[in-house]
């Protein structure tokens, strides 16, 4: 019996250990741009340890199906099928996290089609997954594993008026310049080309180094985290975003932002 005992032990240990190997650290910076369009959408920014992922969605017959463009949907690629169930499932499966004791996680849901329309359809759908998701009133934000953010055509006067939303709106800059609740509008994109002219190539001008310190800075007195798309996609757009303090870096290298994001600070 003890024999037996031990090698009980002794197999949930190394069970134990080999989740711990095989499982990345969290990258609560990291932000997967059009996750879908990679081999395996939601499963290799998840192996790479992302904790943000984005899918654009089409409504179509009823169907929230995730594609960048109309005429590339597929019937079986819905929002459900490549993240909602698999999210819940690896929530489940990790005690009540996408990581285990890991942080909360994003999902990002860029509507391509009528806001209204989309926005009814996702609600109901949202309705069946509220154990994993973090839900907002008015006043308040109750966290949890998985919060779904809304950009694209946002339905905003709909979300607005919800007493209860499984669902928050990605604002843009000007709204930095509003009295916006961030328990509606958690989060702020935009898209770099349009504030700044540095491509990421030599120097960045420190005039718009300060600028970007002050938005972000101005965005988290308000409460809100910031995002930019379109930003230099590689080792030094990284280093100054970072530096300024943007809570999601937006990339299409899941391999390449992993690497930079697990590199010991210089000295």
């Amino acid at each position: 019996m003890k024999l037996s005992a031990i090698l009980v032990v002794s197999a949930v240990v190394l069970a134990s250990l080999s989740l711990s190997a095989v499982e990345p650290p969290p990258l609560p910076l990291a932000h997967s741009h059009n996750d879908y369009e990679h081999a395996r959408p939601l499963l290799d920014a998840l192996d790479h340890g992302f904790c943000s992922v984005e899918a654009d969605v089409w409504l179509v017959e009823g169907r929230l199906l995730v594609a960048h463009d109309r005429w590339a949907v597929k019937p079986e690629r819905t929002l459900q099928s490549l993240y909602l169930d698999p999210l819940r499932e690896r929530i489940q499966r990790h005690g009540g996290a996408v990581y285990r004791g890991g942080p909360p996680c994003l999902l990002l849901i860029d509507v391509k089609s009528d806001a209204e329309a989309t926005y009814g359809a996702l609600r109901e759908v949202l309705l069946g997954y509220t154990n994993i998701l973090t839900w907002f009133t008015a006043v308040s934000t109750t966290t949890n594993a998985l919060t779904v953010v809304l950009s694209g055509n946002r339905a905003v006067g709909l979300l607005a008026a919800e007493t209860v939303r499984y669902a928050a709106l990605d604002g843009r800059l000007p709204d930095l310049e509003t009295e916006v609740s961030p328990h509606l509008m958690p989060l702020v994109s935009d898209n770099w080309t349009k504030v700044f002219t540095w491509r990421g190539q030599g120097p960045f001008p420190e005039a718009e180094r300060s600028k970007l310190r002050a938005i972000v800075r101005r965005g988290h007195e308000q409460g809100r985290r910031l995002r930019f798309w379109a930003a230099p996609d590689h080792p030094a757009g990284w280093q100054e975003l970072r530096d300024a303090g943007a809570d999601l870096l937006n990339t299409d290298h899941h391999a390449g932002l992993r690497e930079f994001l697990l590199r010991p600070p210089a000295k």
